[in-house]
């Protein structure tokens, strides 16, 4: 007779993984041979399998889409193999709206290990410089010639040389995405919700390795969170709340929290800089709403969609009003910076009249000309925010090809080459090829921001989905919910095939870190690309700042400069000799160093993938006041990268 072997400490590590595994909802990984192999519809992508095959390789002898062709015959011998179009009516891949049929079930262990990001940044490729002398400006604006306000001027799209679509139809498109404004009633909601998540301890309490069920704390926190919003509505309008709560459980009022969790998801998309503590546990708690074993002892859906300028109008049959050419001038953003008053106050006048008439026009029994004013309005807030978020990147983009030659540098101290070890660098460039990883970057992150809308909204649809189970994990940042983003990934790599065709050949990575250890979640991606303009704009500030005094500086009569401004000027040229040097002093310098592969943890993470070229900028951030010319930035008014009572908050 044998005797029982006892369990080694390896066999007790594994069965505690496991265990933990099941508690938080992740899936045995099955071998290779359980895995069915997905059949290629006809005439689809090879690659992705939802995509209509738009090329065909003559050496692979396969069908590709546009944007999977070109990231697979990028590199290697695979960019000498010759493509043949397969239908030249196809829809291009300038086409960013992801298609429905990726909600098919995604396999939940998609945590990849993946090699160095900047693997294929030790070749210093030579870059094709492109014409950015795109920009269009719009001319004076007659009501009876709405189409002044030109679709480039409107869009902002990276020119790729492709006949791209009318406005109509870009606005159409976008539509899907743009957030609607919020209304008065539902801002009182929104307060609610913010009082509600600023006190809970969410993710404090779920997101913890502790034995016991997980699915019942997470029923227990959400009713708790539920009952405190039923408190606080009460206590705000006894009437409305008495008539909601008075002898009701939480399942008879899932309409009214699917509401309010819409409004606080809605709110935050359109205002990026709110609700940063608060929208990480509305998220997550949403998130783990869905899970089915939750569901079942929850009995209620506290998701719903977010609400948009598309689906409002597509609701009341009215979606042809976006085809009004009218549209262009209702919601164009009004910038006073270099026109005459007259001017501004005749641009204001034309937008009123043109609000007015599509709401006269277009009002019917089912849509009131107030929904329709709202939809206008929160259009009009979509170029706000890509004014915002988006023109800094071409501010910045403004300023490299204005004061840096492509070819070769003026001097030392304004040459952009790094070297790998030096100053922490990661990545060896000449300054040629710096200049144009700096300019392909800056390129790939206006991309971004311009389509933001539409990845927040396939990030919200990743995180929420219920087939899309998450783990959590320890990333080396502590625990986090590691989940795979389909919907964000396919839409990246769009955005990212647009910009190669865009500036030409690609220097570095073209690595997009999603679902790994870097990135976790689609959540984690969102709020890094949310913090591209929160970089770039103090900066454009400063140089703002330095540029108003460069006038001073040659206005000799003085009749309308102060005192203090003529101190300013003389304090900049003693410690920087002209105030233009100081400008390119603070952009040679920043072009460098945040774009050196520096600031990860450790040797691997960093680089020139595409999420490594972020986290050097954020380097960059976090030591400026140790740069020679943070007085500078301090002259101008700077209080930090992150916002404070006077910045974003």
């Amino acid at each position: 007779m044998s005797m029982p072997v006892a369990p080694t400490l390896g066999d007790i590590l594994r069965l505690e993984e496991q265990e933990l595994n099941h508690e938080f909802g992740a899936e045995a990984p099955g071998s290779e041979d359980e895995i069915e192999q997905e059949e290629v519809p006809e005439g689809f992508c090879v690659e992705c399998k939802d995509q209509k095959a738009q090329v065909f390789c003559e050496q692979c002898q396969e069908d590709f889409c546009d944007v999977c062709g070109g990231m697979i015959h990028r590199t290697g011998r695979r960019r000498l193999h010759t493509f043949k179009a397969l239908d030249s009516a196809h829809a291009t891949s300038e086409a960013v709206a992801a298609d429905n049929s990726v909600d098919k079930e995604v396999e939940h262990d998609s945590n990849i290990d993946t090699d160095m990001c900047d693997s294929e940044a030790k070749r210093d490729d030579d870059v094709e410089e492109s014409d950015d002398n795109g920009k269009s400006t719009t001319e004076d604006i007659r009501m009876s010639g709405a189409m002044s306000v030109t679709f480039s001027a409107q869009s902002g799209r990276v020119e790729t040389g492709s006949s791209g679509p009318s406005f109509a139809e870009w606005i159409t498109e976008r539509a899907k995405y743009i957030p609607l404004r919020l209304t008065l009633k539902e801002r009182k909601y929104l307060r609610l919700l913010e009082a509600a998540l600023n006190v809970s301890e969410y993710t404090d309490k779920i997101d913890v390795l502790m034995y016991g069920s997980k699915s019942k704390r997470i029923v227990a926190q959400i009713k708790e969170l539920c009952a405190i919003l039923s408190g606080l509505v009460l206590a705000s309008d006894y009437k409305a709340g008495q008539s909601l709560f008075e002898e009701r459980q939480f399942e008879d009022n899932e309409e009214f929290y699917q509401k309010i969790f819409e409004i606080g998801r809605r709110h935050k998309v359109m205002n990026p800089e709110k609700m940063r503590n608060e929208y990480g546990k509305l998220m997550y708690m949403l998130q783990d709403s869905q899970l089915s074993d939750v569901q079942s002892m929850l009995s209620f859906s506290a998701v719903s969609p977010i609400k948009t300028v598309y689906s409002v109008l597509e609701s009341l049959g009215v979606t042809y009003v976006l085809e009004d050419e009218m549209v262009a001038v209702a919601t164009k953003e009004i910038v006073a910076q270099g026109k005459a008053r007259s001017q501004v106050q005749l641009e204001i006048k034309q937008k009123e009249r043109a609000i007015e008439y599509l709401c006269k026009a277009y009002a019917t029994h089912d849509c009131p000309a107030e929904v329709i004013r709202q939809c206008l309005y929160s259009i009009g807030d979509n170029h706000a925010y890509l004014r915002f978020n988006r023109d800094p990147c071409d501010r910045m983009l403004g300023y490299l090809t204005r004061l840096f030659d492509a070819q070769k540098a003026e001097s030392e101290s304004f040459s952009l080459a790094i070297l790998y070890g030096r100053d922490g660098a990661r990545l060896s460039h000449s300054h040629t090829n710096q200049f144009h990883y700096v300019r392909q970057t800056l390129t790939l992150w206006r991309e971004i921001q311009h389509d933001m809308f539409m990845l927040w909204h396939h990030a919200d649809t990743d995180l929420l989905s219920a087939k899309n189970t998450y783990r959590l994990k320890d990333t080396g940042q502590g625990l986090n919910r590691v989940q795979s983003c389909p919907r964000v990934s396919k839409s990246a790599h769009t955005i990212l095939h647009r910009t190669q065709k865009a500036v030409g050949r690609w220097v570095g990575s073209a690595m997009i870190h999603l679902g790994d250890h870097n990135v976790p979640n689609a959540l984690m991606f969102i709020d890094k690309y949310n913090q591209v303009s929160s970089i770039l704009n103090p900066i454009v500030r400063v140089l703002e700042f330095l540029e108003t005094h460069e006038a001073v500086a040659r206005d000799t009569s003085g009749k309308t400069v102060s005192s203090s401004q003529r101190d300013v000027v003389r304090f900049i040229e003693s410690a920087y000799g002209t105030i233009e040097q100081a400008k390119k002093l603070i952009l040679a310098d920043f072009f460098r160093s945040a774009f050196d592969g520096s600031g990860s943890d450790n040797f691997f993470d960093a680089g020139s993938c595409i999420d490594g070229r972020l986290t050097s900028a954020w380097n960059w951030c976090s030591s400026v006041e140790k740069k020679p010319f943070f007085n500078v930035f301090l002259l101008s008014g700077f209080v930090g990268f992150n916002g404070g009572p006077e910045g974003f908050s």
